[in-house]
């Protein structure tokens, strides 16, 4: 197969940042997907729906003339949460879903939960309205080693909540485990997972083996080559459980190359070249549409998008290595293999 026609893949879960960055980076994402659910953990968060639409609007006047790109908005769940602005935002189309962060667990996410009892009103409250709740599923306790935190939250958290909350539909955020990919396949139709590019690519000796290499640090950390295929496996299996959120996450390079490196890869550029060859070396080409374009609209309960995009094979194609912002330079991820899919 030489080319691929898909309808436009949308990135269910996407870091998009304010101000300077968001100006450098937004296009990045605006040309190859048509939605994306936009991360809230700004500082300060996005936690009310004038605030969500406020960022909304700075966000569509960052992007390119005449780009076809719609951002879905979430706000930042804390223990202070309004219910009745959620359900209100949500009704007025402002937001698509609210974001769980167990505080301290990744960037900005010092205003996150630390007792689930506390947010019981507002998680019911989503549960009769509809409005999907999308986790960053790990636990933050200092006991736990960091890679087996993904796996714990499930047990500890996650589990009692769905339980606690029947209907209420639940994203599992870019998992890296293969008990988060068990776990996302046992849950019904409430229940479905996000998978990031870079985690289809990397495991963790990509971070250390040869020297710590700071772009391949993101959070929930790589983890073992077992988790990865599982992973893989995931992806491109056709369940429809599973569905594509890069976590596309810009940092520039002094924040990410120094002695407390932040957490993030950027992948926004190269994504659909990636996954083209992930899936061919997979032999599933024709479920990439699946993964990339179909699974995460029917989860959300949105029309696909009518647009296509064309991924033609041949020579490998080059993408920048740095994306130049007013903030900085953000260096692009490298997957460590020539990308033989282009896009266009």
């Amino acid at each position: 197969m030489k080319n691929l026609v898909i309808r436009r893949p949308d990135d269910w879960h996407l870091h998009l940042r304010d101000g300077a960055m968001l100006a450098g980076i937004a296009p990045e994402s605006a040309r190859h997907f048509g939605r994306a659910i936009i991360m809230p953990n700004l500082v300060p968060p996005v936690v009310t729906g004038a605030q969500a639409s406020a960022y909304r609007d700075r966000i569509l006047a960052a992007l390119p003339e005449g780009a076809d790109f719609t951002p879905l908005m979430t706000l930042y769940l804390t223990e202070q949460t309004d219910p009745a602005d959620v359900v209100a935002a949500h009704q007025a189309g402002i937001i698509t879903a609210v974001k769980l962060y167990p505080a301290g667990a990744t960037t900005n996410s010092a205003s996150g939960v630390k007792d689930f009892d506390k947010v019981r009103g507002t998680l019911e409250a989503m549960a009769q309205a509809g409005i999907p709740l999308c986790v960053h599923g790990e636990v933050v306790d200092s006991d736990i080693d960091i890679f087996d935190r993904e796996a714990v939250f499930i047990d500890r958290v996650l589990d009692p909540v769905r339980r606690a909350t029947p209907g209420l539909k639940v994203v599992m955020e870019h998992i890296t485990t293969r008990q988060g990919v068990d776990y996302a396949r046992s849950g019904g139709k409430d229940l479905g997972a996000t998978i990031t590019t870079h985690h289809l690519v990397i495991n963790r000796n990509a971070i250390l083996v040869g020297g710590i290499k700071p772009h391949y640090y993101c959070l929930p950390v790589a983890k073992r080559e077992e988790h990865r295929l599982a992973l893989r496996e995931a992806a491109t299996s056709g369940d429809a459980t599973f569905f594509l959120g890069t976590d596309s996450a810009p940092h520039i390079d002094p924040l990410k190359e120094n002695a407390c490196g932040c957490a993030g890869c950027f992948t926004a550029t190269n994504t659909m070249s990636i996954l083209a060859e992930v899936f061919e070396q997979e032999g599933a080409l024709d479920r990439l549409e699946g993964f990339a374009s179909l699974h995460g609209p029917a989860f959300y309960g949105l029309a696909p998008n009518e647009a296509t995009l064309t991924l033609t094979k041949g020579d490998p194609v080059t993408y920048p290595a740095k994306i130049e912002t007013g903030d900085g330079p953000v260096t692009v991820f490298d997957p460590m293999m020539p990308l033989h899919w282009r896009v266009g």
